[in-house]
């Protein structure tokens, strides 16, 4: 097969997590790198776990992070339908197919005699596997339990000796040995195929030459070479990136960040800091770097880089990164992107006029250097949209019961009204000529006057900030810190 084809192929059981996420991004770069085609199939058939608008929900979050797909749902393509759910048919006749070629056959076990097997298999010890019972029935036999069954399966004939021998591309050439492989269910009694047989089936009809997929389905990877072998199929090459674990190595869970993808979104990531940080998680390029552009990505994505040992899953280093993005993302951008949280915290009208984006835009540049994720931009701002700040007790007690403090930020107050022009350097001689007069200077003026505009003792520039706040809106808070300036020297 000439050329790259890869699929992307989630189940709509849920909200996507980082896991399904890195395979999507390693997919896509791998076809964008080769020039192939990325392939999104939607694998439906477990009916009982589908959860209403998580197929919304995939698309959503491939979208947003700029995986688009070449082939599948809303796109089309030459070997639809991309819904697993509409492609029973072709399941079940492959299925008959094996049957009557001897290679599978029909189970009538009742699920409850199952469950009873699997418990002395438990009680004994031994592996849990199905103990082949309807394997080698003979035709009146399998007359007879069919009759007495209300229920029936496809289970696929697996050899009894030897070994299944595969070659991984990140892995090298692995083997299993057959004896210890079950004879696994291939069409349900609903009439739906498992995992197994539809994406044998799939990839085959959809012309996939690569399997990319996560680390766990390497020991699902003999019933598939055999169920290609039986259908007289060629398999297509199997690419297994290494599992996810936690900064102290352990599997990944809630507590190291594996929460559903969309929460990386509510949180304010970036789209390329995700898709940077994904790529990263199981790939190297080889070099001293962590930060990518997509353009990059692509040229340089192989799956020769994909490492064979655990991929650490770092929230400092993806927070860090974020903060790299933010900082070099355009202010209009950026504005757009943090808007929606100033929104939802009350800071900003729904429907902004003109002025309030423009001062937004202000308020975004002075914080960009200090926002790690955008949801961080209400606490980092309020400030600047409130006519009145509160003040943090430890600022007021540090600076503003200083014996000079009321007079100091009077003074700036009414140097602040009489300034003919208002910008950084003006608002500079006005703070320091103020404390001069006082004999105060450095810190003894800085702090106590941040304190006083912003109720805080650590932001931006602070000159940057008075201006940008405005003059009645600087002048009015610093008369209202030096009253409580008084009351502190009294009290």
């Amino acid at each position: 097969m000439s050329e790259v084809r890869v699929r992307f192929a989630p189940s709509p059981t849920g909200s996507p997590h980082i896991g399904n996420m890195r395979n999507a991004v390693f997919d896509w770069l791998f076809a964008r790198h080769s020039g192939g085609r990325f392939i999104l199939r939607i694998e439906d058939t477990d009916r009982t776990r589908l959860v209403p608008g998580a197929v919304e929900e995939i698309m959503r979050d491939l979208r947003w992070l700029r995986l688009e797909w070449d082939e599948g749902p809303e796109v089309g393509g030459l070997c639809g339908p991309y819904f697993q759910s509409e492609r029973v048919e072709l399941y079940q006749s492959y299925a008959r197919q094996l049957a009557e070629e001897g290679k599978a056959y029909y189970c009538y076990c009742s699920p409850e005699r199952l469950a009873e097997m699997r418990k002395e298999q438990e009680a004994r010890r031994e592996s849990i596997g199905y103990d082949r019972r309807c394997r080698d029935l003979t035709p009146d036999e399998a007359e007879r339990l069919k009759g007495e069954s209300e229920t029936g399966v496809v289970r696929f004939r697996m050899p009894l000796s030897g070994t299944t021998t595969f070659k991984d591309v990140v892995r090298g050439e692995i083997s299993f040995d057959n004896a210890l492989q079950d004879d696994f269910v291939i069409l349900k009694s609903d009439g739906f195929p498992t995992y197994h047989f539809a994406s044998v089936v799939d990839d085959h009809d959809m012309l996939i030459s690569h399997v990319i997929r996560s680390e766990e389905w390497v020991s699902s990877t003999p019933k598939h070479i055999r169920l290609y072998e039986a259908l007289g199929w060629e398999p297509p090459l199997f690419v297994h990136p290494p599992l996810i674990v936690g900064p102290d190595r352990t599997k990944l869970s809630k507590r190291h960040g594996a929460v559903a993808f969309s929460s990386y979104i509510e949180e304010g990531y970036l789209p390329e800091t995700i898709l940077n940080f994904l790529a990263l998680l199981g790939w190297s390029a080889g070099e001293d770097r962590d930060l990518y552009s997509i353009d990059e990505l692509i040229e340089k994505f192989t799956l020769e880089g994909i490492i064979d040992h655990p991929a650490v899953f770092d929230t400092a280093k993806l927070q860090w990164m974020n903060g790299q993005y933010i900082r070099a993302c355009d202010p209009d951008r950026l504005v757009e992107l943090t808007l929606p949280y100033l929104q939802r915290a009350g800071l900003m009208a729904e429907s902004p006029s003109p002025d309030e984006l423009r001062y937004a835009r202000e308020v975004i540049r002075l914080m960009q250097e200090r926002m790690a994720v955008l949801s961080d931009a209400p606490k980092l701002c309020d400030f600047f949209f409130v006519d009145q700040p509160e003040y943090d007790p430890k600022a007021t007690d540090k600076w503003l019961s200083k014996p000079q403090a009321a007079d100091l930020l009077n003074k700036v107050a009414d140097s602040f009204e009489s300034a003919p022009e208002w910008n950084i350097e003006s608002i500079e001689n006005a703070v320091r000529a103020a404390g001069a007069e006082l004999g105060l200077e450095g810190g003894q003026v800085i702090h106590p006057v941040r304190v006083g505009v912003t109720g805080r003792t650590v932001g931006p520039g602070l000159f940057e900030t008075i201006e940008v706040q405005g003059r009645e809106r600087s002048v009015a808070r610093l008369r209202t810190a030096a009253r409580i300036a008084a009351r502190e020297a009294a009290g």
